[in-house]
């Protein structure tokens, strides 16, 4: 069986409300999978919730809720706001269901039974904010904790430790056979740099019961749960399990296989998009992880940066804060889309200003791409009765370019440039416009057929736009269908090839893709 492309993005700590980053991630991660179902592929894209640990546990108590209400409660929000950014997601994982917590327990068992875990006592420092223990190596120079770490608190208990150790030497040595392992480069520095320089202790797995009871029980031992971020990380494999994968399924007896249940496979994950504060779960802890369990690892560690607003840092006790679902309810999910990704290549960090997103909408869709549309579509209505006319080739080289662009941009998935390759093609149709002056030409009889050219050049340069589009301005991109009268969805890459729009066609009618706002 063939095998889909197969997309996540980090599944969200349900602690609190959606906000920017969230939604970065998530859109980068729609815009590759409609991008790769554009080039013929199929395509798992899978989002979902972190359910577990003490973050929950303590947000539930300070609500008078038990874990799982408050969970179900937010869940719906969080899965709503998938709605609002127009996510193509095929399955959204919540780490309370069954299915996930049976293939959490079953890979435990595998592992433990491997002799991959052992018990000790530990003596030392915990912050419970970040649900992490803490070494000397943790203190500031002044002998304090990071405040990033919020209460730091002395702990003595047992617990399970997955020895990670022992793994080091192999996974340095694959990161660097495997240079797009960890995308963009320099994070891939930075991991082999951490490796390289620091010794790798083991993991523990499990926290006490006595301590925390919101999480998975070891089957093992049931006066402990599971660590949040080993339970975290396996969604990846867990839903490729329920959904038959029997690569995962194989490696595992404790897994009973479903014979109803067969599709194309999906492991390994093609991308894993997250982000830069997640890094060492991921490019660490997640590949040794993978190899105990004898599966191999994911293709690609996509890692984005984050959101600043007007140069400072996020903050809800600030005030400083962007909410996506307000954004999108003035300016659309399309505008929305857009300015994430044109303003901010997939690595650095980014700064949110209103000025810079009214800029963008105003210049690049309203009079860009809009502007092109909606005169280009008027003046076909105007001058021929909305008739396109015969077939004309001028502006087919730079269609072709830009296509050729996208498509091997898309590949890479470098959604920046190609939007920025996209938009040279708006540009010269623009242009174009300026050049030959159909306005002017509509005045003289003698020149019915050069004006025949023009149009037939704007029109399908437009068309062209609507399937190069598409995944990153689904709703536009149809509306350009629709206004060319093109019944359909520009969603095939393919069907970016000049001379695709058939003299005769007759078209709908022009309106403003993206209104004017007043500023």
């Amino acid at each position: 069986m063939s095998k889909r492309f197969y997309i996540t993005t980090a599944i969200d700590y349900v602690n609190g409300q959606p906000h920017l980053g969230h939604a970065y991630e998530k859109i980068i991660a729609d815009v590759i999978s409609r991008a790769r179902r554009s080039l013929g592929q199929e395509v798992f894209f899978l989002t979902g919730l972190d359910e577990h640990g003490q973050k929950v546990q303590q947000a539930a108590l300070a609500e008078k809720k038990n874990p799982q209400e408050y969970c179900d409660a937010l869940a719906v929000d969080w899965q709503n706001f998938a709605k609002k950014l127009e996510l193509t997601n095929d399955d959204f994982v919540r780490t309370t269901q069954p299915r996930h917590k049976e293939f959490v327990q079953a890979t435990l068992s595998k592992l433990n039974d491997a002799g991959q875990f052992y018990k000790a006592s530990y003596t030392g420092y915990y912050s419970a904010k970040e649900e992490t223990f803490l070494t000397e190596k943790d203190r500031l120079p002044d002998g304090k904790f990071d405040a990033s770490y919020g209460e730091v608190v002395e702990l003595k208990e047992d617990n399970y430790y997955f020895k990670l150790g022992a793994h080091q030497q192999w996974l340095i040595d694959y990161i660097e056979a495997n240079p797009d392992f960890i995308s963009p480069s320099y994070r891939r520095n930075e991991v082999l740099g951490f490796l390289k320089n620091n010794t790798l202790e083991d993991l523990c797995i499990s926290r006490p019961l006595a301590r925390l009871n919101w999480g998975i029980p070891l089957p093992f031992d049931k006066e402990f749960v599971t660590y949040v971020w080993f339970d975290a990380l396996v969604n990846y494999t867990s839903v490729a399990a329920a959904h038959g994968d029997e690569i995962i399924l194989s490696a595992n007896k404790n897994l009973q296989p479903s014979t109803s249940n067969l599709q194309p496979s999906l492991w390994p994950a093609d991308i894993h998009v997250i982000g830069k504060d997640i890094v060492k779960f991921h490019a660490v802890y997640w590949p040794i992880m993978l190899k105990a369990m004898g599966l191999p690892l994911p293709k690609q560690i996509l890692v984005h940066g984050f959101w600043q607003k007007d140069g400072a840092r996020i903050s809800k006790s600030t005030g400083n804060v962007v909410d996506p679902i307000a954004i999108i309810n003035e300016w659309g999910v399309d505008a929305f889309r857009f300015y994430v990704l044109r303003e901010l290549d997939i690595g650095p960090d980014g700064n949110w200003t209103e000025a810079g997103f009214r800029s963008r909408y105003q210049a690049e869709l309203g009079n860009g791409l809009g502007n092109l549309v909606n005169r280009s579509l008027s003046m076909l209505k105007r001058y021929r009765n909305g008739i396109v006319p015969a077939k004309s080739n001028e502006l087919a080289a730079d269609a072709a370019k830009a296509a050729d662009e996208t498509r091997a941009l898309f590949q890479q998935s470098q959604l920046q440039s190609a939007l920025q390759s996209i938009w040279c093609l708006v540009n010269r149709a623009n242009k174009y416009v300026d050049e030959t002056a159909p306005f002017k030409l509509a005045k003289d009889p003698a020149q019915a057929q050069r004006l025949d050219e023009v149009l037939y050049n704007l029109a399908e340069s437009c068309r062209v736009l609507a399937v190069l589009l598409n995944p990153f301005l689904p709703g536009t991109s149809a509306k350009i269908y629709s206004q060319l009268g093109l019944t359909g969805s520009p969603d095939k890459l393919a069907d970016a090839t000049w001379g695709g729009l058939q003299p005769g066609q007759s078209i709908g009618e022009p309106a403003p893709l993206f209104p004017r706002k007043d500023v």
